[in-house]
């Protein structure tokens, strides 16, 4: 689809603003702990009595307020006739495709403060990513913007694609890994001067365990408390080791990925930053453990991570599985009713993998 609002017509993009869960700065570390890489092919994975949401609660179009419609329609460029909600993530904003009187179609997503009040900066953080992003063939291009200072909407090409299989087929994943090689070629180096270093964009992240260890909970794993501080060390240790000049998408699971007939598309980068090649890789694994499948075959063979030290890819999964087990105690954010949950089925399955890695008793 060509672009139907010219670029001299599109809202400005914003520079990207820091994420509201990530601050600035990381600790120094200079002790890392020891830890090896899993000689066995197989770990315990998310038990079936763990619930996996797999989407939360999307506002439709006609919860947008009407002057956001009809800021919408003005960068489509006629009004529109038809939408149909796009299903997946946990967002509470609008995801729709939309069709409009000339025949224009597009995929739109909008988000206001009353909805969320976080959901429009991300918004805005995503713009700031996805208008400067080359054409990989493999991301939708982002077409306009629309920002009313409360209302955010951002206009994407309509991709003709649906959402991998949830759980993940074995066919579709290794589909998706090599899809995210030639991804983090085609972003390498980093194609946004903009966008944050990994060290930073993920240093709350990196710090769950130590959140964690500052006040325990009673229902902390009795392994977790065994080794909390260990694997408060392990995990900051990471932000040691995040460097690099690759454009990192930083949320890749199954519904941030689109298959169609013959590639695979990336959607919803306003999580992105600059960092090591290896980083999706390990988070898209996370999501197959999350869903039964073992993510160590991945890692030790695929081309972005095969090469890595393993202690440094263990310190990361230990900050995701520290993040997972501390945000997955506190309240439900506003329109997000169902992110807990999901939250506390990856704590489950990532902190078997971190088990497994360390080889801690």
């Amino acid at each position: 689809m060509q672009p139907w609002c010219p670029a001299s017509q599109r809202t400005p993009l914003p520079a990207p603003t820091p994420e509201a869960l990530v601050r600035n700065g990381c600790v120094e570390t200079e002790n890392r702990l020891p830890t090896r890489r899993p000689d066995v092919d197989h770990i315990a994975v998310t038990p079936d009595s763990v619930q996996i949401p797999t989407t939360g609660v999307r506002a439709v179009w006609a919860d947008v307020p009407e002057h956001v419609r009809a800021g919408i329609e003005d960068l489509l460029g006629a009004p529109v006739v038809d939408t149909v909600g796009q299903h997946g993530g946990f967002s509470p904003g609008l995801a729709v495709r939309v069709r409009c009187a000339d025949g224009t179609r597009a995929f739109v997503k909008a988000a206001g403060t009353s909805l969320n009040p976080l959901t429009p900066g991300m918004y805005r953080s995503e713009a700031s990513i996805a208008g400067r992003l080359p054409d990989t063939g493999t991301i939708p291009a982002l077409l306009a913007t629309y920002d009313d200072g409360d209302w955010v909407a951002l206009v994407f090409d309509e991709i003709d694609g649906r959402m991998p299989h949830v759980p993940w087929r074995h066919d579709e994943l290794d589909r998706v890994v090599h899809a995210v090689t030639d991804l983090s070629r085609a972003l390498t180096p980093c194609p946004v001067e903009t966008a944050p270093p990994a060290d930073e964009q993920l240093a709350t992240i990196m710090h769950g365990y130590r959140d964690i260890a500052d006040e325990p909970p009673e229902d902390l794993d009795p392994w977790e408390r065994r080794h909390l501080d260990r694997l408060a060390d392990l995990a900051e240790s990471a932000l040691h080791h995040l460097a690099g000049d690759t454009l990192v998408h930083l949320d890749l699971r199954t519904d941030n990925i689109l298959l169609d007939d013959d590639r695979v598309w990336f959607v919803d980068w306003a999580h992105a930053c600059r960092g090591a090649a290896w980083i999706d890789t390990v988070i898209l694994m996370v999501n197959a453990a999350l869903h039964g499948h073992d993510p160590e075959p991945h890692i030790r063979r695929h081309p972005l991570s095969a090469d890595v030290d393993p202690d440094h890819v263990t310190a990361f999964i230990a900050g995701l599985c520290g993040f997972f087990g501390a945000f997955s105690r506190r309240p439900d954010p506003p329109g997000l009713p169902t992110l807990r949950q999901f939250q506390r089925a990856q704590h489950t399955s990532t902190l078997a993998w971190v088990r497994r890695r360390t080889g801690w008793i």
